[in-house]
């Protein structure tokens, strides 16, 4: 066994939740983080497993398109994301991170913002604002447009997407949205100050992690509006970015996932990887709080 990986025990979840749980077989479980997918839905557990034998507990667990759960990312309950928080607590630990791609780095940055469920979150590709749902409600529908987030039973306010929008790609290829997200800002100009994620108001450490070539939305602008904020709030906030990565962060140990046919996420293999390697060491000090 290599120096600094620790042999680990896997379940998957059953119950309330459909998901997984990896942990330390031995030592302490101080730590712990709950792994949330993006708009793909996957329930994490490659990644739960890198983090288990890094001697951290993960658990993921399906949080849209399960039973009694939204079809789509449309007003989702922020509570169910608290509510798995318990998932770690259960296993002994005291210190729970949540560790979020994408949609669900959108999740985890709104809710440390409205409780204190956690004590880390490290947000891969984050939005520094709320946005429309990604796919229908309860009811089927996807438009007129919701948000795709409530707490206490009160939809959050979002940014809608701009309809004019239309991508240049070719019929066929893998489609870039990034132009769509920026499209939306600009209409919706008078919608940011409302939707804007108040991460000032988080307890929780930060880590944001962010690729300069992400084709999907413009994650490099999206943490630094959010490590402003907290600056301004005098809190601080680990920024790693990746000139040449994209949408996708791969670290240490992960295998690199193949291109989607559908959307164009940006970057290389290569440059994932760095991002990953570089972003490594903040993820696991904070997350251990050290």
């Amino acid at each position: 066994m290599a120096a600094g990986i620790v042999d680990i025990v896997e379940r998957e979840l059953g119950g309330r939740w459909e998901g997984f749980l990896a942990e330390p077989a031995a030592g302490s479980r101080a730590a712990g983080v709950l792994v949330l997918s993006g708009s793909s839905g996957r329930i994490e557990r490659d990644r739960c497993r890198l983090f288990a034998r890094a001697g951290v507990t993960a658990a993921s667990v399906r949080w849209f398109g399960g039973p009694g759960q939204p079809p789509g990312i449309c007003e989702v309950p922020l509570e169910t994301f608290a509510d798995a928080t318990g998932l770690l607590r259960e296993r002994g630990v005291t210190r729970v991170g949540m560790l979020g791609v994408s949609k669900g780095a959108e999740a985890a940055l709104l809710l440390s913002s409205l409780s204190d469920c956690a004590d880390a979150v490290i947000a891969l590709a984050p939005t520094s604002v709320v946005w429309a749902n990604v796919g229908p409600g309860r009811d089927g529908r996807q438009q007129p447009y919701r948000s795709c987030w409530t707490w206490q039973g009160q939809p959050l306010p979002f940014v809608p997407y701009d309809s004019s929008w239309a991508g240049a790609e070719p019929d066929g290829a893998p489609v870039s949205v990034l132009g769509w997200y920026e499209r939306s800002l600009e209409v919706h100009a008078d919608r940011l100050r409302a939707a804007a994620i108040p991460v000032e108001n988080a307890d929780a450490d930060l880590v944001l992690v962010a690729g300069g070539a992400d084709r999907m939305w413009p994650s490099v602008r999206f943490a630094r509006e959010l490590a402003d904020r907290r600056t301004a709030a005098g809190r601080s906030t680990a920024v790693v970015v990746g000139t040449g990565a994209g949408h996708r962060t791969v670290f240490p140990g992960e295998v690199a996932p193949p291109p989607s046919p559908h959307f164009d996420h940006g970057g290389t293999a290569e440059a994932d990887a760095a991002l990953g390697a570089q972003a490594w060491p903040h993820v696991l000090a904070a997350l251990r709080g050290v």
